[in-house]
């Protein structure tokens, strides 16, 4: 009976799908299966035969790897290695090869023979690269095809390099990389400019080849590509799609990959479900949506001709689900976000009490504040709450070097109009400049121009700030350690991270925390800053009683928006209040017209920001709810 559940369950899916709760407990998982390979060839005197990735994936993958090895002794004497792919062209020394990234996540710190590992060369002259590819395939050919071969998923679906329009049956080969691909590698290479426009790699019929296939994938990012690999029709415009024709194949996911499949984001088209309060409001939500009806128009037959008839069956009639789903969506609408004084708050978001509230607004970068929540911002300080913002990061590496010159030189004549001696000003400033015309991509900075950065997002962020209304004395700058390596890679977390934030909190005692709770910034920086304050919250809340009556909420706006379901507090904004957000932002010039880092959203951040918030707005309406000019969202943290 199980198995005929689980089979209903994944009747959507065309490939097997195994789900985990993370990618730590995903990747310890993918790395004893291939420890367990390596030794059953060791005990046949056999070579095992890898097929290996690159990228953020199958790092921890790597990691417990070389953990085995060191701590329990497995041996990789007997493996030989094919890596996927590799930019062309490309230096193995070059920071972004993919010669060093496997020689620093993995060969150096095993036992592995030199001369067993191939990864495809990106140093070749184009005219030898076709010969260089079928020798590859030969190698590979000769010792009897790929025992395993591990994968990542790129958003536009390729696996490898083979981009969108790569045959099934291709070999290795020289390739034009897709625009979406150049643009998730920016980052490595301090700009889309610098990414290379083509790279050699395996074919997906060299893959196919393998009598193994693992694909691994982490994170939310990825979900709707998944889902179109997984569930979507076969096409060459998804080369993963033709993972669907391999028997030996299996998709490894964490939760947040997996959370678009139908089984875990439409369950009740798939299964009989155990209905929750939020299950039946994500699902109601979702018939709107289908049927282009507001909730309080849905209908049994809705219901019925939607998958829904049992929720409709178990606490029908239609009408009672509608009118209690639509009262949860009206109560979570409030112009109070720090809570309505003298008013019955049983249905409301936010407590009456006290009436004059401390709020800390954490701010991973100096400008996420205005960006995500900058209206709340405004509204709590008008509603006369103690309001104190805190920027745990300098965002020192999001400014553009030319920025940089132009305040050291107004700098120079502005002390010079002073009457001060500006010869050691002048030094540092021709010191700089040298390095910044030396500089390659993704160099790091000389300290003092790291320094000239982060004070240029510092004033703006005092500039945004004191727009919003606050005083100067509750501006704090955190300038948390992990973040402080001028270079794109970041330390880890520390205790000192945590305790300057534990401190920072025992100083304000705040009734409500707002902290960025959008996990898809593509330097990953949200989610650091959020764990470490969800840290220090944790400890505090053991010894400290304050604690008890501090709320933490989440938002969202610069890199995502909640689903309309997740949301627990809308705070409608006018046409007025849109327009103080925006001035907000403004404020924040550096990260104006082009930021450094814009992520795959071409949209200026206060474009991005008014847009998502009209579209809250806007399906808040489409349920039948108010019509307001803009929405921003938020989630409570449970602890």
């Amino acid at each position: 009976m199980a198995r005929l559940n689980l089979l209903e369950e994944t009747r959507f899916e065309k490939l097997p799908v195994s789900v985990y709760p993370d990618e730590h407990i995903a990747s310890k998982t993918v790395a004893a299966r291939i420890a367990a390979l390596i030794k059953k060839k060791q005990e046949k005197s056999e070579f095992a035969v890898l097929g290996l990735a690159t990228g953020a994936t199958p790092i921890e993958v790597y990691e417990e790897l070389v953990r085995l090895h060191k701590e329990e002794g497995l041996s990789f004497q007997n493996v030989i290695t094919f890596n996927l792919d590799e930019y062309y062209p490309m230096q193995p020394d070059a920071k972004q090869s993919y010669v060093r990234f496997m020689d620093e996540n993995l060969f150096s710190h095993i036992d592995i023979k030199r001369e067993n590992i191939h990864i495809p060369d990106g140093t070749l002259a184009k005219e030898e690269i076709a010969n260089y590819c079928i020798e590859y395939e030969n190698k590979i050919g000769a010792l009897g095809g790929l025992d395993l071969q591990i994968l990542g998923i790129g958003r536009t679906g390729h696996i490898g390099f083979n981009e969108p329009g790569s045959a099934p049956n291709s070999g290795t080969r020289l390739v034009t990389l897709d625009d979406l691909t150049r643009r998730d590698a920016s980052r490595d290479f301090g700009g889309k400019e610098n990414v290379p426009t083509k790279a050699i790699t395996m074919g997906i019929g060299t893959i196919f080849k393998a009598r193994e296939i693992i694909l691994m994938a982490w994170s939310r990012k990825k979900a709707p590509i998944i889902r179109k690999a997984v569930e979507g029709e076969m096409s060459g415009n998804v080369p993963a799609t033709y993972l669907q024709l391999s028997d030996n194949v299996e998709f490894i996911l964490d939760e947040d990959a997996a959370s678009e499949l139908t089984r875990f984001n439409t369950p009740w088209l798939v299964k009989d479900c155990v209905w929750d309060k939020q299950l039946i409001k994500k699902a109601v939500i979702w018939l709107s949506s289908e049927v282009q009806k507001p909730i309080l128009k849905l209908t049994d037959e809705d219901y019925n001709n939607n998958g829904m008839a049992q929720l409709a069956t178990d606490f029908g009639p239609a009408y009672n689900i509608n009118i209690n789903v639509f009262n949860q969506l009206q109560h979570s609408i409030t112009g109070w976000p720090g809570g309505k004084p003298k008013a019955d708050d049983t249905q409301r978001p936010e407590r009456k009490d006290p009436p004059q509230k401390r709020s800390l607004i954490f701010s991973p970068h100096p400008d996420d504040d205005v960006i995500s929540m900058g209206g709340t911002f405004i509204r709590l300080v008008d509603q006369g709450h103690d309001v104190h913002v805190a920027y745990q990061t300098s965002g020192n590496t999001a400014v553009w070097d030319t920025d940089v010159l132009r305040y050291v030189e107004f700098a120079i004549d502005f002390n010079r109009s002073l009457g001060k001696n500006v010869e050691k000003l002048e030094a540092t400033y021709e010191k700089m400049r040298r390095s910044l015309e030396n500089k390659q991509p993704n160099d790091i900075d000389l300290q003092e121009i790291q320094d000239v950065k982060a004070f240029i997002r510092k004033s703006e962020a005092i500039a945004g700030a004191r727009f919003a209304g606050l005083k100067d004395k509750n501006i704090h700058f955190m300038a948390l350690p992990f973040y402080e390596t001028g270079k794109r890679v970041k330390n880890p977390v520390t205790e000192k991270d945590v305790k300057l934030t534990m401190e920072l909190l025992q100083q304000i005692k705040p009734h409500q925390v707002f902290a960025a709770g959008d996990f898809a910034d593509p330097h990953g920086t949200h989610i650091v800053c959020f764990k470490i304050i969800l840290e220090a919250l944790t400890r505090l809340r053991e010894t400290e009683e304050w604690t008890k009556d501090c709320w933490l909420w989440m938002y969202r706006g610069a890199w995502q928006e909640f689903e309309i379901h997740e949301i627990e507090m809308a705070v409608p904004l006018s046409p007025q209040e849109v327009q103080r957000k925006r001035k907000a932002i403004f404020q924040h010039q550096s990260q104006k017209d082009r930021p450094v880092f814009p992520g795959d959203d071409e949209r200026e951040f206060w474009v991005r920001a008014e847009e998502r918030n009209r579209e809250t707005a806007e399906a808040f309406d489409k349920l039948g709810l108010a019509n307001y000019e803009a929405m921003e969202a938020f989630v409570r943290w449970k602890f």
